[in-house]
């Protein structure tokens, strides 16, 4: 039997655009809206959820017209490996700190891959760390601590 959906990847993926799309917009709306010149809390947040409707109705218009592969097995490996990277960072970065924290979260998710390699992943995880401290917590002032109160004791 011939389906009317020639791309499902296209097709879901404007499916999740939209639930997204709309459900910002939605939220949004509580928020003073204002204007390009005084924006309100909800201006940008509605503008880019506006725009991601926008891909999302291509997308979708897209998977009725254009032929395209068919969606493979569900990859259930590199969801668990991610979603429990982030649980891990959200636990661990106040005690531990940014700077245990974030290479495990950088080594998890990068686990997560098919074409993992050690070297790479490690020197990723060193590079974004020094970054995200730089930038984040020197830089912006963003209150996490480096080295949290688990280990600030061996420290000093």
């Amino acid at each position: 039997m011939n389906s009317l959906i020639r791309s499902p990847k296209d097709f879901y993926a404007a499916l999740i655009y939209l639930v997204i799309g709309v459900s910002t917009i939605v939220i949004g709306r509580d928020y003073q809206m204002g204007t390009a010149f005084k924006m309100g809390p909800a201006y940008f947040p509605t503008i880019l959820a506006a725009l991601l409707c926008f891909i999302g109705l291509i997308s979708l218009i897209r998977s009725f017209v254009s032929k395209g592969d068919p969606i493979p097995t569900f990859a259930w490996k590199p969801l668990l490996l991610i979603v429990t990277a982030t649980v891990v960072f959200g636990f661990l970065v106040k005690g531990a700190g940014l700077a245990i924290a974030l290479p495990l979260f950088v080594m998890m998710t990068a686990y997560a891959s098919a074409k993992f390699r050690w070297v790479p992943s490690l020197i990723l995880a060193a590079a974004t760390t020094v970054f995200c401290v730089l930038v984040f917590v020197k830089g912006l002032g963003v209150p996490l601590p480096i080295i949290g109160r688990w280990f600030a004791g061996w420290l000093s």
